[in-house]
C-alpha cells in the first residue's frame, strides 16, 4: 500500500488537526492545554507528511497557529472556541446567484456575483474576567465581460475585487471600567463603547483582502484596539 508510514502518521495526530487534513475546517472550545495538544501536533507535520494533496491548508501555519499561541496566552483558566474554514472562496454555498448587467456594445453579455466567506470565528475566555470575540468575513466581487470584436472574435475577461471585513468586540468584567487610550486608533478602525453593566467594546474593520502573509498583522490591529481601552495609565 503506498503511502502506508504517512497515513499512519497522520492517524497519530491530534483529532482536530486530521480534520483540518482532511475536511480543511476546525471547530471547537477547549482549555488552553487542549489547544497546546493540537499545536504540537501541528509542528510535527511538515516533517511526516510530504504528499501535496495532504499538507495543511493556507492559513494555517501563517495565521492560524500563531492566532491559538496568542489567545492561549491570556486565557487563564477560561475556554477558547474557534472555527475556521480554509475551504476557501470557491465553494460550493459561498457564491450568491450571478445577475446580468446592463451592457453597451462591444460588449455583448456582462454578469456579476458576489462570494461571501465567513471563514473565521473566535470566542475566548480572558483571565481578568472579560470576553474577547472576532470574526472575520473575506467578501470578493466577481464580474464576467464578454465582448466581440469588429473581426467577430469573442473575448471573455473576468475581474475580481476583494475585501475583508474584521470585526472584534470586548465585554469587560462587570464593574470594570473603560480609559480612553491617550491616542486615536488608525484611521481605518472603527470603535464603538457601549457602557453598562458590563461594558462592550467594539473594533471594526474593511481592508483590500491582504496577501496571506500579511493578514494575520491586519486583524491582530484590530483585535488588539479594545485593550487600548483598559490599559493603566501611569501615575507621575
Amino acid at each position: 500500500m503506498f503511502w502506508r508510514k504517512t497515513r499512519a502518521a497522520i492517524a497519530g495526530f491530534h483529532p482536530l488537526h486530521q480534520t483540518l487534513i482532511w475536511e480543511h475546517t476546525l471547530s471547537a472550545t477547549l482549555p488552553k492545554a487542549e489547544w497546546a495538544a493540537l499545536l504540537a501536533s501541528l509542528s510535527r507535520h511538515r516533517g511526516l507528511v510530504r504528499r501535496r494533496k495532504w499538507r495543511l491548508p493556507a492559513r494555517t501555519e501563517s495565521l492560524l497557529v500563531p492566532l491559538i499561541r496568542v489567545l492561549c496566552e491570556d486565557v487563564g483558566g477560561g475556554m477558547v472556541g474557534i472555527t475556521a474554514d480554509l475551504r476557501g472562496h470557491g465553494v460550493p454555498g459561498k457564491e450568491s446567484p450571478h445577475r446580468s448587467l446592463p451592457v453597451v456594445r462591444p460588449v455583448r453579455r456582462a454578469e456579476e456575483w458576489w462570494v461571501r466567506d465567513p471563514w473565521l470565528s473566535v470566542r475566548s475566555e480572558l483571565r481578568d474576567g472579560s470576553v474577547l470575540t472576532l470574526a472575520v468575513t473575506d467578501l470578493v466581487r466577481r464580474r464576467r465581460v464578454v465582448k466581440v470584436n469588429p473581426r467577430g472574435k469573442h473575448k471573455t475577461k473576468t475581474k475580481t475585487k476583494a475585501v475583508q471585513h474584521i470585526r472584534t468586540s470586548r465585554s469587560l468584567a462587570k464593574g470594570q471600567v473603560p480609559a480612553r487610550p491617550g491616542s486615536p486608533p488608525p484611521w481605518w478602525i472603527r470603535v464603538k463603547v457601549r457602557p453598562g453593566v458590563k461594558t462592550v467594546i467594539r473594533a471594526a474593520a474593511k481592508v483590500p483582502l491582504p496577501a496571506e502573509r500579511d493578514q494575520l498583522g491586519a486583524i491582530m490591529t484590530v483585535a488588539t484596539e479594545p485593550f487600548r481601552w483598559t490599559q493603566r495609565r501611569r501615575v507621575a
